[in-house]
Order: C-alpha cells, then sequence, then structure tokens
C-alpha cells in the first residue's frame, strides 16, 4: 500500500500574479493568505523561508525550532514541516521546482549540492550573521521586485545560495575533501531512493564502489553517526511522517516500509525513539491540539 501525506502544490500557494517554477512574496502577506496551513504537510518543491522579525515555532521533519529574526530555513522536497508563528512576522518566502535550473545549468543536480539542500535537517536552518544581512536583504529585496525575469532570478537565488554557503564555511578546499563530500552526497541520494529495501552499509558500499568501513569512516567525519545509523533514521523519519496522518493504520504503514511484521516494526521504532509508534501518533496529536 503506497501511503503519503499531504503534498502541497505550487500553485496552491502561489498568488494570484506568480505561479509556474517560482514564487518570491512577502513572508506577512503570504503566511495571510496561506493560513490555514498550520498543519503537518510537504512540498513538492524547493522552499525557504528568512524571517527579519517575529516569534513563535517552525518545526521541519518533527525537529522543532524557536523562531528568531534574521533565521532561515531550507526546506527540500519531501520535508515535512509546520509552523506556529507569533507577532508582527516580517521576512520572505521563496518557492521554486525541481526543474527551475534544470536549462541553465550544466548540472543541474548541483543545487542540492549546497549544504543546505541536503534534506538535513541540521543543514537547513541557521543564522545568517550581522555582516551578510544588507547583502541579503539587498538581492531578495531586488528578487521580489523583478520575479517575472526568470533568468535575473536564477542568477540571484544562486548567488544568494553562494553568500549563504560561503558563510557557513563550506568550502571544502583540497580535493579529497571534494571527492569525499561528492561519496557522502552519493549516498544520501542513494539512501533516499533506496531507504524502503536497502537497510545495510554493504549495499550502498557496493554501489559507490567503495569499502563498508570507507563508508563508515566518511559519515562519521561529516555528519557524526554511522552510515547505519544514518540509513536507520531515514526509516523512522518515514514512519514518522506517516504517523502523523491518522487515517493510516500503524500496520499498512510498517507494510509500506517494508516490514513483513507488525510487531518488529513496533520494537525497531521504539527502539529508535524510545516511543511506540502509536505512542508517538498520540503525542503528535496531542501536540498539534495543544498549539491550536
Amino acid at each position: 500500500m503506497a501511503l503519503k501525506i499531504p503534498v502541497i502544490e505550487q500553485c496552491t500557494v502561489s498568488n494570484s500574479f506568480q505561479g509556474g517554477d517560482l514564487m518570491v512574496e512577502d513572508l506577512a502577506t503570504y503566511l495571510n493568505r496561506n493560513h490555514d496551513l498550520i498543519f503537518p504537510h510537504r512540498h513538492n518543491f524547493y522552499h525557504f523561508l528568512l524571517f527579519t522579525a517575529g516569534g513563535g515555532t517552525h518545526s521541519i521533519d518533527f525537529e522543532r525550532f524557536e523562531v528568531q529574526p534574521w533565521q532561515i530555513y531550507f526546506m527540500s522536497p519531501g520535508q515535512i514541516h509546520s509552523w506556529q508563528f507569533e507577532g508582527s512576522i516580517a521576512g520572505f518566502v521563496v518557492n521554486f521546482n525541481r526543474d527551475f535550473f534544470k536549462n541553465f545549468l550544466m548540472r543541474p543536480e548541483g543545487i542540492a549540492n549546497f549544504s543546505f539542500f541536503s534534506g538535513l535537517v541540521k543543514d537547513g536552518v541557521f543564522m545568517i550573521e550581522s555582516r551578510e544581512r544588507a547583502a541579503v536583504l539587498n538581492i531578495l529585496t531586488r528578487l521580489l521586485e523583478n520575479v517575472a525575469d526568470e533568468d535575473f532570478a536564477r542568477v540571484s537565488l544562486l548567488y544568494l545560495f553562494h553568500v549563504l554557503e560561503k558563510q557557513r564555511g563550506a568550502s571544502r578546499g583540497s580535493e579529497t575533501n571534494v571527492y569525499n563530500h561528492t561519496l557522502l552526497r552519493n549516498f544520501l541520494d542513494l539512501i533516499e531512493r533506496n531507504y524502503q529495501t536497502l537497510r545495510l552499509p554493504k549495499d550502498y558500499a557496493a554501489m559507490l564502489y567503495i569499502t563498508p568501513n570507507h563508508l563508515n569512516a566518511l559519515s562519521n567525519e561529516f555528519l557524526g553517526i554511522s552510515a547505519g545509523e544514518l540509513i536507520r533514521n531515514r526509516i523512522v523519519l518515514e514512519a514518522k511522517r506517516l504517523l502523523v496522518i491518522h487515517d493510516h493504520a500503524i500496520a499498512d504503514i510498517g507494510y509500506a516500509l517494508n516490514f513483513n511484521d507488525n510487531s518488529y516494526f513496533t520494537k525497531f521504532f521504539k527502539k529508535a525513539t524510545g516511543l511506540t509508534p502509536d505512542e508517538f501518533r498520540r503525542s503528535m496529536q496531542l501536540t498539534h491540539e495543544q498549539n491550536g
């Protein structure tokens, strides 16, 4: 059984003057138009928010953050998020489709190589440093004013991404580090495509033409966890995403994730989270009711 949580299409959240592959908007206006999107949902496009004022909370893949001015949130297609914002919110929101850079870059997959589009929550949320704020504000203001010019928008976004990547000190320097980062990116991509069926590091190491020990060392060096834990975390994340939709039976979720035995799925989930799937589901429902 194929199970899905709500997926928000680009056209659903765009205003009447924008649409297609790109949307850029003042954040307060965007939130006012989409005030009913506080429930957990996915996007099928790339999405980022910059806050310049306001507060509240924002959750991405079940990690909760306190909103602060000059905080930026990057989300890749498929990630699930929800929010409870407070006060006078100000900032920018940008949505662009997967193919927005397809015919613009020699390597369209290059967007995914920016650290904040890794799909890992810890990479996608950070503060913009004071020395970069004027430049970032200028880029986004001009982007908002010229959003109809798609080539201008593409250049502006790429410039913004490079400014932010440089701020984070993500330059890899040596050829060895570039090679290792590429291996890790490819490993993450393979997990995304195969986590439901391939669960052992040796399976992924074989596809990357490296040894399991090399893959494990790479994962530990860059992410601080083993390759096996990274794979398991992706399975648990998808289980959490599916569990927030209350009309799916837990047994069906386990089956969708390739667990033939429901008791094994329950044990696997509890070992990873400390809660059974049912306990996690009820805790999320309680949190939503309290926030609502």
